[in-house]
């Protein structure tokens, strides 16, 4: 029973150790692809997260942080030029984050140097599916 558990163990620690290395490897090669274009990693982040108008709990939400980092983040994009506030059209208290012209134009050069030499290049895109399926049951309760 033991030696059972001590193999599901050591199991485990490697595979976290490769999810932790592959996010690792994913998060540099954002940090370096944004920076340049003249973001910090947490704004290139965010455009690549604003694929639609959202909210900044949203944007949040899909940026793994709280809404206060998400504000800071959105407050120095709307400062670039990248990103305007507009009304909810459902909610009176909410606003959505809405990428300007600009905004849409540093989105796709960011997205197109996200997809060059990306640590998930290696595997075929039916591979990176199998990869996403498997890691949505294991992140799903």
């Amino acid at each position: 029973m033991i030696d059972e558990r001590e193999t599901q163990a050591q199991a485990d620690r490697q595979l976290c150790g490769l999810v932790n290395g592959l996010a690792k490897q994913i998060e540099a090669h954002l940090r370096v692809r944004a920076a340049t274009l003249g973001l910090t990693a947490s704004q290139g982040v965010a455009l690549r997260e604003l694929s639609r108008p959202m909210t900044l709990r949203e944007l949040a939400e899909r940026m793994s942080c709280e809404p206060s980092n998400a504000t800071f983040v959105a407050d120095r994009l709307e400062e670039q030029g990248y990103l305007e506030r507009h009304p909810h059209p459902t909610s009176r208290r909410a606003k959505q984050l809405v990428l300007t012209a600009k905004g849409a134009e540093q989105r796709e050069r960011l997205l197109t140097l996200l997809s060059e030499d990306s640590p998930l290049a290696p595997l075929s895109s039916e591979e990176q599916g199998l990869l996403q399926r498997l890691l949505s049951r294991a992140v799903t309760p």
